[in-house]
């Protein structure tokens, strides 16, 4: 329970700063639960703008080829809590450009906030194989492992890789703060 306060606490600020509208983050990280590490938790959510939602549905559906207006969608339905919506445009938007690694590996967080650990792991393995090196992945890779499948040891080993190809980022900044939380709590973590 304290592990889970210590890691709350440290990457809900870079979480909450890096989604916010305008200044989104290439791609979002997860908050963890606080009391209830098996579920995940969403910081809470502004409303949905309906009128434009609507309008960029409507761009979306003029232009079949367009993965940024579905993106945007994605990331508006996300930023309201509405994930299973979220996913529908993530999904969308991967079908037109499965490159997008950014909008990969949100939908990977948007199904660990909808409770499903499992297919956010193998959704950030789909934004690996994009790019190996990417710092926000590998970030919520850790999230996930530590919260959503209570292994520290996989979150310590993915927090490790950011540290070593991320080195001075906001990801990197996280996953040290991660990393000294789990050491702290649990100091046989990485010992073998």
């Amino acid at each position: 329970m304290g592990l889970a306060g210590v890691f709350f606490g440290i990457l809900v600020g870079w979480i909450v700063g890096s989604q916010q509208p305008g200044g989104r983050a290439p791609a979002a990280a997860v908050a963890p639960a606080a009391a209830q590490p098996a579920a995940a938790q969403a910081p809470a959510a502004p409303p949905l703008d309906e009128s434009r939602a609507s309008a960029m549905k409507t761009t979306a559906q003029q232009n079949p080829t367009d993965a940024v207006t579905r993106v945007q969608l994605g990331n508006m339905y996300f930023d309201a809590g509405r994930y299973p919506e979220s996913v529908e445009w993530y999904e969308a938007a991967l079908k037109v450009n499965p490159k997008d690694v950014n909008a990969s590996t949100d939908l990977g967080i948007a199904y660990y906030y909808m409770n499903q650990a499992d297919k956010a792991l193998a959704q950030f393995d789909r934004s690996l194989d994009v790019d190996p090196k990417h710092a926000k992945t590998l970030l919520n890779i850790g999230i996930v492992r530590a919260f959503g499948k209570q292994d520290l040891k996989g979150a310590s080993e993915a927090w490790q890789k950011v540290l070593a190809i991320a080195p001075g980022s906001e990801e990197a900044r996280a996953a040290q703060q991660a990393l000294e939380g789990v050491k702290s709590a649990h100091p046989d973590i990485g010992k073998n």
